[in-house]
């Protein structure tokens, strides 16, 4: 204690220059030793698409506080470019079809949608197609064979020190790597490759927590038999579509006894891209952390021409339409009805559309190839949003609170969608119907009743009412994990546990056992026991 009051004394006694050259040489020294202190290195491996949107805002956020990141990417990835100032990359040479893929899976949703068959039909029809989706797992697993086969990049990988992966566990590489490197291992995470991710980790009663399916969480008996159906058809579905890709590659690298289930379980912290203003109340794990909405953020003043086009809405505001970023266009038809009910509103619109012009298309409507979503949903002026339901337009929505109209298309949008009209924030007109007429009735309809707003502006004040910015929170975790080498002691150990121990299987079956044994030795000590009366009532007589 005595040096820093000596230290004290002498600040006293120095001239105000020199107090403050002092000030700033110690000020230097203090943010010296902050940054080698917390300064880490994060290995990601990374989802291609809109899940690469969402992660490059961790990166970037990861840079700005000094940490170093590394990013495994393909030679010829999506949106995942090979250089940046916010991250070094490690190319993997393999041609990444990825895109293509979706585009394709895209394409043939839209048309089982608008085949006008029936649901049952429709159903089977997108389950016939779904395993070619699942070419994405192909290519992780071939990513990761030419990665372990890779001996110099794997003892640079090993040589470099990491700190932790962060990776998003729709496709299970980084679990993989993060077990094989013995690295402490972070999600940011929604969904995993078995479905969304609580599933997982947490209790998930059945009775109300749907699964993916349009129901709410007050379900009839019915709804809560379909759910159960479709929960283990899914389980089943994913199993046998799923581990096929990878077991050779795992019995190769880990043997027969290791699987990618229990690696996920094995991960230290869940970065849940959930906020329950927008998801159903459910159970939870100490290790899963909510960050729903972290990508939002005030909007920035637009750029010249699109300000222009917006102050020209005058009282009539404007509205935007972005199908996200794997909807760049739609069949011509299609787009013709959307653009002809746009024309008949006193609105402007602002829709992304990489398509042919539609001949419908109205003067009020501006078509672009890219727009800045977040600050257009920031400007005064904006009265509606009609968006495919991705979760990050949703959040943002929310955010800054505006209406949506939702066209669902494929993977978790509608559900999404679903919830959002419980809540009364939004409409949805199903692709498969959508004309110009029902369009633009639900268009009208959200901008005329004034519920709608008031709803979402509800429940962007609940969202943004939070101690800290969802990003913070999520940064805080990350270096809580970089500065004690894991999260294990909030990690359950429960995933070890066989299934019929999770479940208390065993100590019903013995309960059940003592008690049918303490029946039996009761009937047979109460049937002894009469026996010997009826002996003795013989020998009487």
């Amino acid at each position: 204690m005595a040096l820093p009051c000596t230290s004290s004394a002498l600040f006293i006694t120095l001239c105000p220059h020199a107090k403050m050259t002092m000030l700033w040489v110690w000020s230097c020294v203090f943010w010296c030793c902050v940054s080698l202190v917390h300064s880490g290195k994060v290995l990601v491996f990374p989802v291609d698409g809109s899940h690469w949107v969402n992660m490059r805002v961790i990166i970037e956020e990861l840079h700005s506080r000094g940490h170093q990141v590394t990013v495994i990417r393909h030679t010829n990835s999506w949106y995942i470019k090979e250089t940046s100032p916010f991250y070094t990359s490690i190319r993997v040479n393999l041609k990444n079809d990825s895109k293509n893929i979706v585009a394709a899976f895209v394409s043939k949703n839209i048309e089982i949608k608008r085949g006008r068959n029936p649901a049952w039909l429709r159903f089977l029809q997108e389950i016939e197609y779904f395993p070619q989706f699942l070419e994405f797992h192909k290519i992780t697993c071939t990513t990761l064979e030419r990665i372990f086969e890779n001996q110099e990049l794997m003892q640079m990988l090993k040589n470099t020190n990491y700190d932790l992966i962060l990776t998003d566990p729709a496709t299970p590489g980084g679990a993989i790597l993060a077990h094989y490197l013995k690295l402490p291992l972070v999600f940011n995470v929604r969904f995993t490759t078995y479905g969304e991710g609580h599933f997982i980790i947490a209790p998930s009663p059945l009775s109300y927590i749907p699964v993916g399916i349009e129901f709410s969480d007050k379900m009839s008996f019915f709804q809560r038999v379909i759910n159960v159906l479709i929960f283990y058809f899914n389980q089943h579905s994913l199993e046998k579509m799923i581990t096929p890709h990878y077991q050779d590659f795992m019995k190769k690298y880990f043997g027969q006894d290791v699987d990618f289930y229990s690696m996920f379980q094995a991960a230290d912290l869940w970065l849940m891209r959930v906020d329950f203003v927008f998801e159903f109340p459910r159970p939870t794990m100490p290790n899963v952390v909510y960050m729903g909405g972290f990508q939002c953020k005030p909007a920035k003043p637009l750029p010249d021409l699109l300000e222009e086009f917006v102050q020209s809405s005058g009282e009539h505001g404007f509205i935007i339409m972005s199908l996200g970023t794997l909807i760049a266009d739609l069949p011509a038809d299609l787009a013709e009805e959307i653009a002809a009910a746009f024309a008949e509103l006193p609105q402007k619109v602002i829709w992304r559309y990489k398509g042919s012009r539609p001949s419908t298309l109205g003067n009020n409507t501006l078509l672009v190839d890219w727009l800045p979503q977040n600050d257009l949903l920031g400007h005064p002026h904006i009265q509606l949003f009609v968006s495919h339901g991705g979760t990050n337009g949703i959040y943002e929505a929310i955010y800054h609170g505006v209406p949506v109209v939702g066209i669902p298309i494929v993977f978790d949008q509608a559900d999404n969608l679903s919830k959002l009209r419980v809540r009364g924030v939004a409409r949805t007109v199903e692709i498969s119907d959508l004309d110009r007429t029902n369009f633009q009735e639900a268009i009208q309809d959200v901008l005329n009743d004034p519920s709608y707003r008031m709803n979402m502006q509800r429940l962007s004040r609940l969202h943004r009412d939070q101690p800290m910015r969802p990003l913070d929170t999520a940064l805080f975790w990350i270096e809580f994990v970089m500065r004690h080498k894991g999260a294990a002691h909030l990690r359950t150990e429960s995933y070890k546990l066989p299934w019929y121990s999770y479940h208390s299987v065993d100590v019903i079956v013995f309960l059940l056992a003592a008690a049918v044994l303490l029946l039996f030795s009761i009937f047979g000590f109460l049937w002894f026991c009469f026996r010997l009366c009826v002996q003795r009532k013989q020998k009487c007589e």
